[in-house]
């Protein structure tokens, strides 16, 4: 990383690691929400890597459903408490990542952490012997969507873009949410994962924990999931 690269906070050296495995689309969402609530009362990072237990498509807080039905075939459709466009999941690997305010990360202006984290992915795939490129600059073939062409600090390969994120700051805490296609169908998800938490040694010292309260989390999401994210007038909103 460059010189905005995090340094190293003495309460933030253990992060929590949540494996959600595939879940419905808008109890993915919910949950990514939960702990963006939560992060600031534990104190530490948080990375979530989880699945879809269906092709679905998500989309950016700010989008209006009506284009967006538009533009992809692909359902069902849940709206992201972060920004950008829309993402397919159908073959992606999705994580996210929770930072409390006290951290080096809720510091960083937007494009920073949009950078950093990407760097962070790309550093991961080195590990497991894929040379990727960050876009210079951006490359948009279609609004709206947000694997259609590239934005700067997207992660390239050949060329292609195969990593892209969105994300929130809110006084409680950052939020980040990540999507990320495979460079080679070969290339197992959970080699990658643990690429991920081998190579953050490299941006400061972390020691990987589960988090302890995981049935307050589920239940968390849960709740939003019922009030906000599977409510049709919730995804229909503007």
């Amino acid at each position: 990383m460059d010189s905005s690269e995090v340094q190293a906070n003495p309460v933030s050296v253990s992060w929590y690691c949540v494996c959600s495995g595939a879940c419905d689309a808008a109890f993915n969402m919910a949950l990514d929400e939960a702990l963006l609530e939560l992060v600031s009362g534990w104190n530490r990072p948080v990375l979530r890597f989880y699945g879809w237990k269906e092709a679905a498509a998500s989309f950016g807080y700010f989008q209006h459903f009506h284009d967006v039905e538009q533009l992809t075939a692909l359902r069902p459709l849940v709206r992201r408490p972060t920004g950008g466009g829309i993402v397919p999941h159908d073959f992606d690997w999705t994580y996210s990542l929770a930072f409390p305010p006290e951290h080096g990360w809720y510091e960083f202006s937007a494009t920073e952490s949009y950078r950093n984290v990407h760097q962070w992915i790309q550093r991961a795939f080195a590990h497991l012997g894929f040379d990727t490129l960050l876009a210079a600059e951006s490359l948009k073939t279609q609004p709206g969507c947000c694997f259609a062409g590239h934005e700067k600090s997207d992660l390239l390969w050949q060329g292609r873009k195969i990593a892209g994120a969105a994300q929130r700051r809110r006084k409680d805490g950052l939020l980040i949410q990540g999507s990320v296609q495979a460079p080679v169908n070969q290339l197992k998800r959970g080699d990658w994962e643990q690429a991920m938490r081998d190579v953050v040694g490299s941006i400061e010292p972390v020691v990987w924990s589960e988090c302890p309260e995981l049935d307050r989390l589920k239940m968390r999401a849960t709740e939003l999931e019922r009030a906000k994210y599977a409510r049709g007038d919730y995804t229909q909103q503007r």
